[in-house]
């Protein structure tokens, strides 16, 4: 059974609101017509309060915003959400919670490296900054080596059209979720977003990702408590530097049998199957 037959959501680019068909011409001059990704905002409210808004490809809103409020520490797990309201016409979601820290102070907002202008609350950085996780979590090397020989194969808007990153939830080699947005950060919200409303628990998950290892990464990941992150890209220093201080696993430039591990490395097991060649 393939990653796509076992997923609860999976990329859907055939979807016609995700793209546009744009004409243009090719290297010859010949009139050629293409798949372009949408970009399109999406302002996130807390009850009254008006959070922020955010560039889109569109899909999926209700997830994108509690992931963001919770990813973000705006709304804290023991918080309680009422309701999740989305507007398509205004563009506009409106989760309903109350809470002891509902509403409290955010300080100040910090621009980070992530594409679509991602940025997070200093007082979300400094908080995460203190969490160490513990050190609970183990991914087979067999199935890892499996599971990026299968995603490679999942339809996918990037494959459409690029422009795109996508974020995946798995458990071993077991695909559960895979989100595409226009940044990699709101790919990960989504992903927070399905964890808290299907009530399901990070420490035996791992995080895979198209997007660079950045510190805003590192800072969701461990926020969701997801003991392992892995990327097909590279690493920044302030990332691999947060990841071990929060004892986080981080695996990046992960291609075919290829990987690197800079933070982490115990949860790795390095099973024989692999040591003879085989996945």
């Amino acid at each position: 059974m393939s990653l796509a037959d076992r997923a609860a959501i999976l990329p859907t680019p055939g979807d016609s609101r995700l793209t546009r068909e744009v004409a243009g011409e090719d290297e010859t001059g010949a009139a050629v017509s293409l798949a372009v990704v949408e970009e399109r905002p999406l302002t996130i409210f807390l009850n009254a309060e008006e959070i922020v808004t955010a560039m889109t490809v569109g899909d999926y809103p209700e997830y994108l915003a509690l992931g963001y409020l919770l990813n973000q520490r705006i709304l804290r797990a023991d918080d309680k959400v009422s309701a999740i309201d989305y507007d398509d016409d205004l563009g506009v979601v409106v989760v309903r919670a109350e809470g002891e820290g509902v509403g409290r102070s955010l300080g100040r907002r910090v621009r980070t490296s992530g594409c679509a202008e991602g940025t997070v609350f200093e007082s979300f950085m400094e908080e995460v900054a203190e969490v160490r996780l513990a050190d609970e979590g183990c991914l087979k090397v067999s199935d890892f080596y499996h599971f990026l020989g299968e995603i490679a194969r999942v339809p996918s808007l990037y494959l459409r059209a690029g422009a795109i990153h996508g974020t995946a939830l798995a458990r071993g080699r077991d695909l559960l979720v895979f989100f595409e947005d226009v940044g990699r950060h709101n790919a990960v919200d989504k992903v927070a977003g399905w964890m808290a409303s299907e009530g399901v628990a990070a420490s035996d998950k791992w995080l895979y990702t198209t997007g660079r290892l950045t510190s805003e990464m590192v800072l969701k990941s461990v926020q969701m408590g997801v003991p392992v992150v892995a990327s097909r890209s590279g690493f920044t220093h302030a990332g691999v530097e947060m990841a071990r201080r929060a004892n986080l696993t981080l695996i990046g430039r992960a291609r075919g049998h290829r990987f690197t591990v800079l933070s982490g490395g115990g949860r790795l097991k390095r099973d024989a199957e692999v040591s003879r060649g085989r996945v």
